[in-house]
């Protein structure tokens, strides 16, 4: 359990300045974020290997290659062309 004197420590070495009012906020949180930091430790401690999580070997499908859309029907729709390409306008 981190206490106020540590609080004040660790604020000291990062040249911060806690006032009395701050003290009793952040010893809490720390104590909240360590008593996290322990839960996950704990956690993996005891964990099996995740490369098979739920049971999945590959979810990830092979590449296709698909027919897409002719590039002059896509660059008709643009107000501005060139070469090909949609032309736009350069920001400042």
């Amino acid at each position: 359990m981190v206490t106020h004197e540590e609080i004040l420590k660790i604020a000291n070495l990062a040249k911060l300045s806690v006032s009395p009012e701050e003290l009793d906020g952040l010893t809490k949180d720390m104590n909240k974020m360590i008593g996290f930091a322990d839960t996950i430790n704990a956690a993996s401690e005891g964990a099996g290997s995740f490369d098979s999580a739920g049971g999945l070997s590959n979810v990830f499908r092979e590449d296709q290659v698909v027919p897409s859309c002719r590039r002059e029907k896509i660059l008709g729709n643009a107000p501005c062309t060139e070469g090909g390409y949609f032309l736009v306008r350069r920001r400042s």
